[in-house]
């Protein structure tokens, strides 16, 4: 989550940074920042602190939040997020959406899937995002939607995703994850190739569509994605799953996950 957190937050807003400022020093401070929120997040969260304090404005909000996040403070990074976007709305700062998204993002992460949704709604309402990102914003609306047990809202979430984002594997991934769930075996079925032909080397997708394969009596293709889950990530989660499910379906022992 973090690296697309950095990446939608990457563009300083230098003129909503408080007393005039160079926009390079700005722009400065503000990288550095979000630096350290990969490598100090506690750090960061010092520096975010002590120039909202000087007058950081939404740019020091930003960093707050990401160095949050980066920390797992889920509903703080949140509340943050909000305040940063109320912060931009009362300045007529399109980064208020980045904003919304961000903190949509911390709920969902946080457990909280009904303000999840409300933050993507409130996003989705704007008129800020590229197609590309609504798409990415859809999906995270699925994801709370299916937390939520709204499989149709989710459902009509991921389809527009897959019209805005066509090219992104885990928008498929999803989709079928949601179809299997749903018992609609052809269109998961469809839904994973599409994913799998787009990363096949990804031990999430490989576990679901051995899943899928499993789910539609198909063991001999089941044991076989599964076992290249498991050697694609033997130390990952989905590593781990795959690996069990193919004991469990009575196919050869994976490799053993090595290091930590």
């Amino acid at each position: 989550m973090i690296p697309l957190l950095l990446a939608l937050a990457a563009a300083p807003n230098p003129s909503m940074a408080g007393p005039p400022a160079p926009a390079a020093a700005v722009e400065a401070r503000y990288r550095a920042c979000l630096g350290l929120v990969r490598t100090a997040p506690e750090q960061a969260l010092a520096e975010a602190a002590s120039w909202q304090a000087s007058g950081g404005g939404i740019n020091a909000r930003m960093c707050n939040g990401l160095a949050l996040t980066a920390l797992e403070r889920w509903p703080e990074a949140a509340a943050a997020f909000e305040q940063g976007a109320g912060d931009a709305d009362s300045a007529h700062d399109l980064s208020a959406t980045d904003f919304r998204v961000q903190a949509g993002n911390a709920w969902l992460a946080g457990g909280d899937p009904a303000k999840a949704r409300a933050a993507f709604d409130q996003a989705l309402a704007g008129t800020a995002l590229s197609s590309e990102l609504r798409g990415e914003v859809h999906l995270d609306r699925g994801r709370a939607g299916v937390a939520l047990d709204d499989l149709a809202g989710a459902r009509r979430d991921f389809d527009k995703a897959l019209e805005l984002v066509p090219g992104d594997p885990f928008a498929w991934y999803m989709s079928a994850a949601l179809a299997r769930r749903q018992r609609d075996l052809k269109r998961a079925q469809d839904d994973i190739a599409k994913a799998v032909a787009m990363a096949p080397d990804d031990a999430e997708l490989l576990l679901e569509a051995g899943n899928i394969a499993a789910m539609s009596g198909e063991d001999e293709g089941a044991r076989g994605l599964y076992a290249k889950a498991a050697r694609a990530a033997p130390n990952s989660e989905a590593g781990r799953r795959a690996a069990a499910a193919l004991g469990a379906n009575g196919g050869e022992s994976a490799p053993a996950p090595t290091g930590n």
